[in-house]
């Protein structure tokens, strides 16, 4: 863990006691705080105290002799509206931070010059995580990667020469971390989101905003009006900037082009010259303009951090992608099969049918969002046949009917096995089997993630099948 030296003799509050929580806790404990916690669960609050943590009910203490308020970020600050810790909290005249918050501070007191890459974005932030964490690896950094994918950050190894930090932002935990300052900034995009939670889409973009605000290089997709207005406001304060788009051609900044990304920047005279070339042609688990942009500020932060070009272009060939986002599971034969079980929704699935030409036997079903598939419509030429299962099935064979072939399958069980026999006799050139729902998952499943763990395990077992391997 990374002890939090910063309140070393104070008292510090903490509510919220799950996995981020617990490790923000001991690391303060670690790092000589006294610390009061406290979570609404007493299964949490029993598992806190036998781990030697004191609980008290925040309710009752003396706020007076606090230094602050650490959230959990799953804690509201704001929206709905705050949690009941907060006004007590603000009256004190106490500051309310988070794990991340801490992590700058004890970065910046013990070895600011530490490689930090923060990312965050609407979609796309936990893949570029991954891939930024892997390419420094090939690089040779001894890397550590948390926060919002995976570790908590502050369960991270403590802060070392040589050793580099990959670390996922949530909108909430950029919201507790005022002095967040990351070498690299990564900003990927913004689309509405968790509104419920920040109240308006100003709200939620300027909390957006903060990470790559505080950055020493700020990587921006520009593909959206926020995340434009945000890079110009970088260029009008002259800090310096990286800009990515995958949908048009950037007179500076990555651009997404046939068979790969292409960085342009501006010369001595002004003349705009390719500074690099990045070729994804074969790469699975980037396929479509979704990875597209993901590689681009992926690659951009390992360039930032020192790593070869040549060094960066092996890393991006051998990574081997996330589970259950476009992640290939293995091939029988000709047929690729898929597992984006992380689709939940149209708008996630549609970057799924993009990134395959046609010959797709789509697995879809659930319990249906809002909308339905009904905007993936201009998408149906490229699937062969659709197999459906879970609640949505009849709403989804309505939406289907007359423009693509399909089948209720009920079980993923059934579509899977009925999916791989009609793909294997496809004369596609690369059919493909991809599970990308379009639904939630608790009809059938507790989570996406076991809805994704199921579909691999019964492709896994079909005849033939060859398994793609993981680093």
């Amino acid at each position: 863990m990374i002890p939090v030296t910063s309140f070393a003799g104070r008292r510090v509050a903490l509510f919220g006691l799950g996995g981020s929580g617990l490790a923000t806790a001991e690391a303060l404990v670690a790092g000589g705080a006294d610390v009061v916690a406290y979570d609404d669960g007493e299964m949490a609050r029993v598992t806190a105290a036998a781990r030697g943590i004191a609980v008290e009910n925040l309710h009752d203490i003396a706020w007076d002799g606090v230094a602050a308020l650490v959230l959990s970020p799953g804690v509201p600050l704001t929206h709905p509206e705050p949690h009941w810790t907060v006004p007590l909290a603000r009256a004190a005249g106490i500051e309310i931070i988070g794990d991340v918050e801490l992590f700058c501070r004890e970065r910046a007191r013990h070895m600011p010059e530490a490689p930090f890459i923060a990312v965050t974005g609407t979609n796309g932030k936990s893949t570029t995580t991954a891939l930024v964490a892997h390419l420094l690896k090939v690089g040779g950094l001894d890397v550590q990667m948390g926060g919002n994918i995976g570790t908590p950050v502050l369960a991270l190894k403590p802060f070392e020469a040589g050793r580099a930090y990959v670390v996922e932002c949530s909108s909430f935990q950029i919201d507790l971390a005022p002095s967040l300052a990351p070498s690299v900034g990564i900003l990927l995009n913004i689309t509405p989101d968790h509104l419920d939670r920040h109240g308006t889409m100003a709200n939620y973009a300027a909390i957006k905003e903060r990470l790559v605000a505080g950055s020493g290089l700020a990587v921006i997709g520009v593909d959206d009006d926020f995340c434009r207005a945000i890079a110009g406001r970088r260029v009008a304060l002259g800090r310096p900037l990286e800009t990515i788009s995958v949908e048009r051609r950037l007179e500076e900044g990555w651009s997404w082009e046939p068979h790969g990304l292409t960085l342009r920047v501006a010369g001595p005279d002004d003349a705009i010259a390719v500074a690099a070339h990045i070729d994804l042609t074969g790469i699975g688990s980037l396929r479509g303009a979704h990875n597209a942009q993901n590689a681009a500020a992926a690659v951009a932060a390992a360039m930032a951090t020192g790593i070869d070009l040549g060094v960066i272009r092996a890393g991006l060939a051998r990574f081997p992608g996330l589970a259950h986002r476009m992640e290939q599971v293995g091939r029988a034969g000709k047929v690729l099969f898929v597992n984006d079980s992380k689709a939940t929704n149209a708008d996630a699935a549609e970057k799924a049918l993009c990134a395959f030409d046609g010959g797709i036997h789509w697995i879809a079903g659930g319990k249906a969002k809002e909308g339905g598939i009904t905007p993936l419509a201009p998408l149906f030429p490229r699937i062969a046949r659709a197999y459906l299962i879970g609640a949505a099935s009849d709403d989804f064979a309505a939406t289907l009917d007359g423009r693509v072939p399909y089948e209720r399958c009920g079980t993923l069980e059934v579509a899977v096995a009925r999916a791989a026999e009609d793909a294997a006799i496809s004369k596609h050139a690369e059919p493909v089997v991809l599970l990308s729902p379009a639904c939630a998952s608790y009809d059938q499943f507790r989570n996406f993630e076991v809805r994704g763990d199921r579909f691999r395990d019964l492709v896994l077992a079909l005849p033939g099948l060859e398994p793609f391997a993981k680093e």
